[in-house]
């Protein structure tokens, strides 16, 4: 990490402006999945322990003006209960009574502001919208690596008017994908899936020179194996990264390496895969009018061959249709292989993490990724301008 963290300021006594990425899905007033709120704990927690006053500032969603199913007030009530501590709120995220609501804090306290995309001067990154969030701060802190790729109002525009830190969160988000866009121990493996060639051809253009092996399933997968000539069927396919994929293979061959792994044998399906319409197949011999779903188990163990003596890897992407059984069966087995490697393992994109927590291997990455596109940029090797903007080491 290049930039200052808050383990470089004395924030005693100071309004902390804390940039936090809430973007959760609340069902019936509950957060379905609390793991950005649990890894922004140890930012704030240190925070407090510092005597810091702690306003946190998130979104949720992509509301259109006030929009009170996407209220922060249910994630307030979760980090709650998350901290044991009270987290009060804000009827807002800017103004003079929010303004004194800051300034009566104590150190310690912890207030959430109002969803601050009800704005439009948020995504704007709006010149006077900046000025007035940075009056509810003393000093601004960036936890929230899930929006870093973004230049808006409170991840670029504030940092303009306060000195600007680093979160914990944010401090391991970019060391880990640093190390492994940079320097990764070798040899350095790679695991894309996923439905968009266009999505992963950037991952693959910026990694392919430090890869050895690269293993790719999904359905971009299909596109890899009609690029070789081979009659994927009724799958989905996405035409225009056809060149993209045969420039990776070609390049690879080149270069004499990455390896690439490429399904041998899939799971297909047709119609609307009920009973006895699902079947494991060689990727030369699907079906007319059949669905590749997922991969199969010789491509599997293909895969776990080729990653086992790797140092470094890095996954992005289920490699089936993950959200629909069977065709999860894939994704788990490579999550369980992952999760036993003798490697320092990467794990990002909200699907992928979706798969190694209900695979029941989280505790064995050694670091999952809170931020989906801005991982993805990172792994393409694009600046983020959140972080950026932050001060210079």
């Amino acid at each position: 990490m290049k930039k200052k963290t808050i383990r470089d300021v004395d924030l005693r006594g100071k309004r902390v402006l804390l940039r936090v990425d809430y973007n959760v899905q609340v069902s019936d007033g509950r957060i379905v999945d609390d793991l950005r709120l649990v890894e922004s704990l140890p930012t704030i927690r240190a925070l407090r322990e510092a005597g810091a006053c702690i306003v946190l500032i998130s979104h949720r969603g992509r509301p259109k003006g006030v929009t009170p199913e996407l209220t922060n007030a249910p994630v307030a009530r979760h980090l709650t209960q998350l901290l044991g501590v009270p987290v009060q709120t804000a009827s807002d995220c800017i103004g003079p009574e929010i303004e004194a609501q800051t300034r009566t804090m104590q150190p310690g306290d912890i207030l959430m502001l109002e969803n601050v995309r009800f704005h439009d001067e948020e995504e704007e990154n709006d010149e006077a919208f900046s000025l007035a969030l940075s009056k509810l701060g003393d000093v601004y802190v960036n936890d929230a690596f899930g929006t870093a790729h973004r230049a808006h109002a409170s991840t670029v525009g504030v940092t303009k008017h306060l000195p600007a830190y680093a979160g914990l969160l944010m401090e391991r988000e970019v060391d880990y994908l640093s190390r492994v866009t940079e320097n990764p121990d070798r040899p350095f493996g790679i695991v894309l899936g996923g439905s968009k060639v266009s999505d992963k051809i950037g991952i693959l253009e910026n990694l392919v020179a430090n890869a050895d092996v690269i293993c790719i399933g999904g359905a971009i997968a299909n596109t890899f194996l009609k690029a070789r000539g081979i009659d994927v069927a009724d799958s989905l396919v996405e035409n225009e990264g056809l060149a993209g994929a045969r420039y990776i293979m070609a390049l690879a061959e080149h270069q004499q390496r990455p390896q690439i792994v490429l399904p041998s044998d899939v799971v297909a399906a047709f119609g609307d895969a009920a009973e006895g319409h699902v079947r494991t197949v060689s990727v030369a011999q699907i079906p007319v009018n059949w669905r590749v779903l997922d991969i199969g188990e010789g491509t599997i163990h293909a895969f776990a061959t080729a990653l086992q003596p790797m140092r470094t890897v890095v996954w992005n992407g289920p490699v089936g249709l993950f959200e629909r059984p069977p065709f999860d069966q894939g994704s788990l087995a490579v999550a369980r292989i992952v999760g036993q490697l003798s490697a320092t393992t990467v794990v990002g994109g909200g699907e992928t993490v979706a798969v190694v927590r209900r695979a029941g291997i989280a505790d064995r990455i050694s670091h999952i990724s809170t931020g989906g596109g801005a991982s993805l940029a990172m792994l393409q090797g694009e600046t983020l301008p959140a972080v950026d903007a932050l001060l210079d080491a």
